[in-house]
């Protein structure tokens, strides 16, 4: 059994709020039930970030709990992403020197908030953040799908924001997280690397939050080699060896850009009247495939849906994969460390000025 810290109860907590950025997800109420029940010293605020677009001019479809309801309140996001719903959520609770982000799909443990005052308790001066343990519930009795094996991957992930405590003023000191990523990848990676670069420190904490795995359609995983683009962000920023400092794996991406290119080969000598090459390089490009369908096949359960989905998504994510790189090649070609040495495009310490859905 873990021995708590003596003195617990003779040393406060200090204050927190917590930032929810949502889509108004259903996940969203039992989020908020979980931070009720939590065992432990109250979130001084709540601030749930609606990063819906602005279009979108209906109530966020939640159930608050009576006890939460006092200290909630509602922000609106420009449906840019979570990295900006993140940065005008942590500004608006100026006073507050710790901000916890929550995803709004995952679910806090009965002693969240007691194990988080200890985490809180046990920072330094230079802690910038500290993380929770992430667990995620994979199904008994048969073997994790690709996109269950893709989601427990966050139980073991640095630094991300699915539930990370951030001292105000270290992301005050780094102009909090980078706009320019999009999508929810790579900008919890991004702001570590920059608040580690900048002199801060951060930390495993030891409050524990749950991260089902949501449902998704067959096609998830050709939808999230979007991110290839981002990785292409992090290297102009960071450099290449940002993997290592983030302790991120380093995908596929050289097998999909190989497989590709045989492909595209096969297609131009076919074109061309070169029959033997055309042959041989398709012959490259359907090893390449049938050995990526496999590697994500084999530790499955392999049943037929979960096979077909596999069979189609492999031949899809290479090409796929390859155009979100090109795109990401030119979309931040004029990206340079240079040009943003302690944070992103400065911003403004305040809150966004409001702005009216239409």
């Amino acid at each position: 059994m873990t021995k708590r810290p003596a003195g617990r109860n003779r040393v406060p907590a200090p204050a927190y709020a917590v930032v929810i950025p949502t889509l108004g997800r259903p996940s969203l109420t039992a989020c908020l039930a979980a931070l009720a029940q939590a065992r432990g010293p109250a979130p001084h605020r709540i601030v749930l970030v609606d990063d819906r677009p602005l279009t979108d001019c209906a109530p966020l479809p939640v159930e608050i709990p009576a006890t939460l309801r006092d200290r909630t309140e509602t922000v609106h996001g420009y449906g840019d992403g979570p990295a900006a719903a993140r940065n005008a959520g942590w500004r608006a609770v100026d006073g507050v020197p710790w901000v916890v982000f929550l995803d709004d799909d995952v679910v806090p443990g009965p002693r969240w908030a007691e194990d988080l005052a200890d985490d809180l308790r046990a920072a330094t001066a230079r802690t910038a953040g500290v993380a929770a343990r992430i667990s995620v519930p994979l199904p008994a009795g048969r073997e994790p799908t690709d996109w269950e094996r893709n989601t427990a991957g966050l139980a073991t992930a640095k630094w991300i924001t699915a539930d990370m405590a951030f001292r105000r003023a270290a992301l005050a000191d780094v102009g909090g997280f980078d706009e320019r990523f999009r999508r929810a990848f790579r900008e919890d990676a991004d702001l570590a690397l920059r608040l580690l670069d900048a002199g801060w420190e951060l930390a495993q904490g030891r409050r524990r939050t749950t991260h089902p795995v949501r449902p998704a359609d067959r096609w998830v995983s050709v939808r999230l080699q979007a991110g290839n683009a981002d990785d292409v962000l992090m290297n102009r920023l960071h450099g290449r060896g940002w993997w290592r400092r983030a302790q991120a794996p380093r995908g596929r991406l050289p097998g999909h850009l190989a497989v590709t290119a045989a492909a595209g080969g096969a297609l131009v000598c076919a074109a061309l009247g070169r029959r033997r090459a055309a042959l041989g390089l398709a012959a490259g490009w359907l090893a390449g495939t049938a050995e990526f369908a496999w590697a994500r096949i084999a530790p499955g359960p392999r049943t037929r849906d979960e096979v077909a989905t596999m069979a189609l998504t492999s031949a899809l994510i290479p090409p796929v994969a390859t155009a979100h790189w090109l795109r990401g090649l030119v979309r931040h070609r004029g990206v340079a460390p240079a040009a943003v040495p302690a944070g992103p495009v400065p911003v403004a310490a305040g809150p966004r000025p409001a702005r009216e859905r239409i």
